[in-house]
C-alpha cells in the first residue's frame, strides 16, 4: 500500500467548509462536533479494507496488521507492534495492541507509505565508479529562462539548475566591451551575461546540493586576447576548486566522482584554456570503429540530438558500447526554439551520461528528469545499470522484445484526496471530475499506458478503486508516471503529476493512493 503526492507547481487551495456546520448560531456540542469530524475524515475505501483485513471488525489486531503489512507492503512481522505504537491515537489501542480506523488511516498516509522508497532520498549507490558509468544531471544554455532567441538571459537559471542537483551547466562565452567576456546565445535577441557575473553564481552555489563533480561546458567564441580575460576570471573566482591535474596517459577510464568531489571540470576544446581542460577535452565524432580504435578516456564527443537518435536507432549496441569508456553529451536539437525538451530516455537507454534539458521548461521529459535523478540521493549523478557497464555484455537498447520469466507489475490505483481544481480554470464553485492516467517510460519493450475511470463532481476524495497489469522487462530504466487529469469536453486540464523510478516503490507492486498536491 503506498502514498504519493501529485505535484502541480501550487501550494494547497482552500476547501468549503462542512455544510453541515453552516448555522452560525447553532450550537455544537463535543460529541456531535466529534462524530461529524469523523465523518468527514472517514476515507471509505480505507475503511473498506480495514475491514477485508480485520475479518469485519472494526479494528485491525496484530495478527491482522501482520497480515496486512506481509501481503501488501512486503515488510517484517515484528513491525506491526511499532506501527500501532506510532499511529495508533487511543491509548487503549495502544495498551491492547490494535489500529483502530483513525490509526490505520494515519499509518496509510503517513511518510512510511509513500511510494518512493526513502532509502533512496540520501546517497545510496557506489560512487567510486568511472565517471563514465554514471549518468550526469545535465542542462543546456542554463543561462536562459524562456525560449532560445529572444526571451530574457538571468543567472537565476544557473542558481535554480545548480540547487536542482545539476551537475553540468553550459557557458556559450563570446567577446563583449571593454575586454569583458560575455556569456550569451550568438545570433540572437536575448541578452548577455557578464562571464565574470556568472562565475561567480557558480562558484556560491557549484557544491550547494551536491559534492560531486561539476562539469562547465565551455563553448569558447573568444578572440584570444578575451580567452586570456577568461582565463584569469576562472582563476580568481574558482581557484583551486578548478581540476588542473593532467590526465592519466595509461589509465583506461576517468577518475569516479568520489575522487573527484568538490572539483570543477572544464568541458572545452583544446585551445590557448588548454591548462584547465584535462578530463573532458571535447573531440569530434566520426563514427564508432574510429572512437574505439583512438578516442581517449578524457575526450568527449557531443551529439546533436537528430544524430545520437539516429544512432540510438540504427546502432544501439555499439552507442552502448561506446559509452561504456567514453563520456557523451546529447544537446537539443537548435529548431526547439521554444526551449522544449527531448526525451531523455531515448538517450539513456544508450548510456548517453549526459543528457543536456532545458530545465525553465516544464512538462513530462523534465518530470522524467527529475525523477530519474532522485533515486541516489538527487546527488546529480546515478549509475547506470550493469549490463551497461560490463566488458563482456551486450545490450541492444532499442529491443521490443519480452523477456522470458519475468513477473508483470500489479498496479492497484483505489483513490485521491484534495484534489484542487486545474490552474486557471473556470467558476470558483466549480468541481473536477479526475481520472489517472498511469504511464511506463522505459525500453521500447515497456512503454504503455492506462487511465483510470473518470469520478464525476468529485475532487475532495474521488474513489477510482482499478488494477492495471504491466510487463517491466528492464526495472533499472523503467520510470512510472501519474498524471491527474479534469475531464472536460473542451480539453482535459493538467491537476498533477508524480513520476519515479519504478524499481523504487516501496514494494514492488500494491494499492497506491494519489494525495494532496504541493
Amino acid at each position: 500500500m503506498c502514498e504519493l503526492t501529485i505535484d502541480n507547481g501550487s501550494g494547497l487551495e482552500d476547501y468549503s467548509e462542512n455544510k453541515k456546520l453552516t448555522a452560525r448560531n447553532e450550537r455544537v456540542t463535543k460529541q456531535e462536533f466529534v462524530e461529524v469530524f469523523h465523518d468527514f475524515c472517514t476515507r471509505p475505501e480505507i475503511y473498506f479494507l480495514l475491514v477485508q483485513f480485520s475479518s469485519n471488525k472494526e479494528f485491525l489486531d496484530t495478527k491482522d496488521l501482520m497480515r496486512f503489512i506481509e501481503a501488501e507492503q512486503g515488510m517484517a512481522q515484528e513491525t506491526s507492534m511499532k506501527l500501532i505504537q506510532a499511529h495508533e491515537p487511543s491509548e487503549k489501542g495502544r495498551e491492547q495492541g490494535y489500529l483502530s480506523l483513525d490509526g490505520f488511516t494515519s499509518y496509510l498516509t503517513s511518510a512510511e507509505c509513500h511510494l518512493f522508497d526513502q532509502e533512496h532520498s540520501i546517497i545510496c549507490q557506489d560512487m567510486t565508479q568511472p565517471l563514465s558509468h554514471y549518468y550526469i544531471n545535465s542542462s543546456h544554455n542554463t543561462y536562459l529562462i524562456e525560449d532560445q532567441f529572444r526571451g530574457p538571459s538571468d543567472i537565476s537559471g544557473y542558481i535554480r539548475a545548480l540547487k536542482m542537483g545539476c551537475r553540468c551547466v553550459e557557458l556559450d562565452v563570446w567577446d563583449g566591451a571593454d575586454e569583458e567576456p560575455l556569456v550569451c546565445t550568438g545570433h540572437s535577441l536575448s541578452p548577455p551575461l557578464l562571464l565574470h557575473c556568472v562565475l561567480e553564481a557558480i562558484g556560491r552555489f557549484a557544491f550547494a546540493a551536491s559534492e560531486y563533480p561539476l562539469i562547465l561546458c565551455v563553448e569558447n567564441h573568444c578572440s584570444l586576447r578575451q580567452q586570456k580575460v577568461m582565463w584569469q576570471h576562472l582563476m580568481r573566482i574558482l581557484g583551486e576548486r578548478l581540476y588542473t591535474d593532467p590526465p592519466d596517459e595509461e589509465a583506461s577510464y576517468l577518475p569516479s566522482p568520489h575522487a573527484l568531489r568538490h572539483r570543477i571540470l572544464l568541458k572545452g576544446k583544446k585551445l590557448e584554456l588548454s591548462d584547465l581542460v584535462n578530463l573532458c577535452q571535447s573531440v569530434t565524432f566520426i563514427d564508432f570503429p574510429t572512437s574505439s580504435k583512438s578516442q581517449k578516456p578524457w575526450e568527449v564527443c557531443s551529439f546533436h540530438e537528430s544524430l545520437a537518435v539516429r544512432l540510438a536507432s540504427e546502432n544501439p549496441g555499439d552507442f552502448v558500447n561506446h559509452n561504456k569508456h567514453f563520456l557523451s553529451r546529447v544537446y537539443p536539437n537548435p529548431m526547439r526554439i521554444d526551449s522544449s525538451n527531448m526525451n531523455p530516455q531515448d538517450l539513456w537507454k544508450c548510456g548517453c551520461q549526459i543528457v543536456s534539458m532545458n530545465f525553465q521548461t516544464a512538462g513530462l521529459m523534465m518530470d522524467l528528469n527529475t525523477a530519474w535523478f532522485r533515486q541516489n540521493g538527487n546527488c546529480g549523478y546515478v549509475l547506470r545499470p550493469a549490463i551497461m557497464r560490463q566488458e563482456v555484455s551486450y545490450f541492444s537498447a532499442d529491443t521490443r522484445d519480452t523477456v522470458p520469466g519475468v513477473s508483470p507489475q500489479l498496479l492497484h490505483v483505489i483513490s485521491g484526496q484534495n484534489l484542487p481544481k486545474p490552474k486557471g480554470s473556470g467558476a470558483k464553485g466549480d468541481v473536477v471530475d479526475p481520472y489517472v492516467y498511469v504511464e511506463i517510460h522505459g525500453i521500447p519493450a515497456d512503454c504503455t499506458e492506462r487511465r483510470t475511470r473518470t469520478v464525476s463532481q468529485n475532487g475532495d476524495n474521488p474513489i477510482f478503486d482499478e488494477s492495471f497489469e504491466f510487463q517491466i522487462n528492464l526495472p533499472e530504466l523503467a520510470m512510472v508516471r501519474f498524471v491527474v487529469l479534469d475531464d472536460d469536453f473542451i480539453g482535459d486540464e493538467f491537476i498533477g503529476q508524480y513520476a519515479q523510478v519504478l524499481y523504487l516503490f516501496v514494494n514492488s507492486t500494491g494499492p497506491v493512493f494519489i494525495h494532496q498536491v504541493v
